[in-house]
């Protein structure tokens, strides 16, 4: 018996070929057989790897079954969508979609892997259905590459559309802690498919690492920005310094949302905000919630997702509360304003106080507004309209 070894080359592909041809014509029962059985294994092997042989062509195999089972393109219409979609694919000017193949596979017995042209790729089972997420207006705000020329196209080719969105999120589990209860923010497909967006957004964004000690310390600065008109225009730029994300992407339909904290795939925090209220006191407000978030480490691992509605009624959630409390308390805090609220009758005294703390009058004017429960006092200092002005890079 020869030394068996795996075979790496020709020399060695060639010398079991012989070995082979050598016991081929042993008899049954040889103690030979065994080296025989691992050769044939070995050599087998290294064919797959030396030699494999490429899938056929699926539109070639698509032609070919046609021709077999003597169907017409009118016959093939009902599992490529219509004559001119048949044309396309044939042509090969359209691409096939997951409805499609999963159809000729069904229909028409075409094995999955020659229309996926991988043979190590599976059908997998429909893993989306377009009618669970508001699809039109996600593909109205550019949330799937511009591959397609409509929506119709794109609905086409929505799940594979969809299964690139969510592909940043891996092996993440999406999970909620909700505001109030698990409907008060509305629609959960919707506010996956805009975290997903968010993650997107900010995977092409190379970020110093985290550093929570000098996050800490930099929140004083951040607050301090609230006092200059275009303060808002460089809260990016300082939270990026400090390895947070932050991203402006506006709500779906379907969901209220004002802001959302969460980890990015490399285990950076993202701050993600809608501005779904116009208003410089909600922007504020939001902001600092979420960085309390942060703060106080309200996202555990990098496997959870907090999203806010802020101008829901109190939480009975506690970290609601604590976030709710460093928001307030960071640009107010509670002794200075119990000594002053009362004091606080027009419009000359908000502006006046909030000179004397170095923050906007909108913050002022939005606690009084929330504090009293009326909205209808100081809206000329909110901010109203102001904030989607100054981001001009809001989606």
């Amino acid at each position: 018996m020869i030394n068996i070894k795996l075979i790496k080359n020709e020399k060695d592909y060639k010398a079991a070929l012989n070995r082979i041809e050598e016991l081929f014509d042993i008899p049954e029962g040889d103690h030979r057989e065994d080296e025989l059985e691992l050769l044939y294994v070995l050599v087998e092997k290294y064919e797959d790897e030396k030699y494999k042989i490429d899938l056929p062509d699926p539109i070639e195999a698509i032609k070919f079954r046609m021709e077999q089972s003597g169907m017409t393109r009118k016959d093939l219409a009902k599992y490529i969508g219509s004559l001119s979609k048949v044309s396309e694919v044939l042509n090969r000017k359209r691409p096939l979609s997951l409805t499609m193949i999963r159809a000729l596979n069904e229909g028409m017995g075409i094995p999955a892997d020659i229309l996926l042209k991988d043979t190590n790729s599976k059908l997998s089972s429909k893993k989306y259905d377009l009618a669970n997420f508001p699809f039109a207006e996600m593909f109205k705000r550019n949330y799937f590459k511009a591959t397609y020329k409509n929506i119709h196209e794109t609905k086409e080719y929505g799940e594979e559309c969809l299964s690139e969105l969510f592909s940043k999120f891996k092996s993440r589990n999406f999970e909620v802690c909700y505001r109030k209860s698990e409907t008060s923010l509305g629609d959960k497909n919707a506010l996956m498919a805009w975290q997903a967006k968010a993650l997107n957004i900010v995977s092409s964004e190379e970020m110093p690492p985290f550093d929570l000690d000098a996050f800490k310390t930099s929140i004083g600065r951040i607050i301090k920005l609230s006092y200059f008109p275009s303060g808002i225009q460089l809260i990016k730029e300082a939270l990026n310094k400090i390895g947070v994300h932050f991203v402006t992407l506006s709500h779906l339909p379907k969901t209220r949302l004002d802001g959302a904290c969460f980890f990015s795939s490399k285990g950076n925090p993202v701050v993600a905000m809608t501005i779904r209220y116009d208003r410089l006191d909600n922007f504020w407000f939001t902001l600092l919630h979420e960085l309390g978030h942060i703060i106080y480490g309200d996202l555990k691992g990098n496997k959870k997702c907090i999203m806010d509605d802020t101008e829901s009624s109190q939480s009975s959630d506690r970290i609601e509360i604590r976030a709710d409390k460093f928001a307030r308390d960071s640009f107010i805090p509670q002794r200075t304003w119990n000594s002053r609220k009362d004091l606080l009758i027009k419009k000359a005294d908000i502006t006046d106080f909030a000179e004397e703390l170095g923050i906007s009058p909108a913050i002022v004017a939005g606690r009084i507004r929330k504090e009293r429960k009326d909205y209808t006092k100081f809206s000329d200092l909110v901010g109203q309209g102001n904030v989607r002005e100054l981001l001009k890079e809001f989606e």
